[in-house]
């Protein structure tokens, strides 16, 4: 597969540099991928999807998509990359304008960009996006506050995409939502990706989503990524101390299947130590 993006020791400092929010993070993601940025809070992989983004500067390191560098990009390089890349963010009512409608605000992204100018061609492609993330033109003039909170973050992902983008950045999209709404929208995400292709950098704390939804997955502690690797790697046979503390944490009804895996991730941790 072809790289999408690619970091490479990407480090952000705050207090003047006192505090390192993010230390020499590097992972890759390909084209139609989907990549889990996995951690407590306080981690850094929320700081890292920031930088991506571009809406953080980076003190040092790079973030290439598609070979175009991200880190140090001008506002015209910026507007550029944006289209190529967008974010979902976490709280879908604060990330939504409460003054505009869903028309507006799906649609604001095809002016900013020059995609779609005319008015009526506008509301035809809206009203597509819509239904493609299971909502429909009904909606068109109504504003987010009368939404419930998973069809709030539907008509996000419906803004992210209405500029085409290659990668969705994904910030904790589903954790504010309840358990049936959270599968719903996972569901949608795993759809976009089959049909757009689209490659997604999903962040998350939940190992359960991350599990059902990613191919990779990244383990970040402490601003640095301690484990990366597939997804049944990681899990399965974590290497690192701090990654089979996670996988630990995870709840699971049957006691025997804890058991179970409990002593597979000792005797993965055993056999790793083992081959060093």
């Amino acid at each position: 597969m072809t790289e999408l993006l690619t970091v490479d020791g990407l480090t952000k400092s705050f207090d003047h540099g006192s505090t390192h929010a993010v230390a020499e993070v590097s992972f890759t993601l390909s084209a139609g991928g989907t990549l889990g940025l996995v951690g407590e809070s306080g981690s850094g992989k929320s700081t890292t999807a920031r930088l991506v983004a571009g809406l953080l500067h980076a003190d040092a390191g790079s973030a290439r998509l598609d070979g175009r560098e991200i880190v140090g990009a001008g506002r015209r390089e910026l507007h550029a990359l944006r289209r190529d890349m967008q974010m979902v963010f976490q709280d879908p009512y604060s990330s939504l304008n409460p003054r505009m409608t869903v028309l507006d605000l799906v649609g604001e992204g095809m002016l900013v960009h020059g995609i779609e100018r005319d008015p009526a061609r506008r509301r035809d492609r809206v009203v597509r996006l819509l239904e493609t993330v299971g909502l429909g033109g009904e909606h068109l003039d109504r504003h987010p506050r009368s939404f419930s909170g998973g069809q709030r973050q539907r008509i996000a992902i419906a803004r992210a995409l209405a500029v085409g983008p290659r990668l969705l950045i994904c910030d904790e999209p589903v954790s504010s939502l309840d358990v049936s709404v959270q599968a719903q929208v996972l569901n949608l995400l795993r759809d976009l990706r089959e049909t757009l292709g689209l490659a997604i950098l999903f962040i998350a704390h939940d190992l359960a989503v991350v599990r059902y939804l990613c191919d990779e997955v990244a383990i970040m502690s402490h601003g640095r990524v301690v484990e990366h690797g597939p997804r049944d790697a990681v899990f399965e046979r974590p290497v690192h101390e701090y990654t089979r503390s996670l996988l630990e944490a995870v709840p699971v009804p049957d006691p025997a299947e804890q058991r179970e895996r409990r002593a597979l991730r000792r005797r993965a941790a055993e056999q790793a130590r083992g081959e060093q």
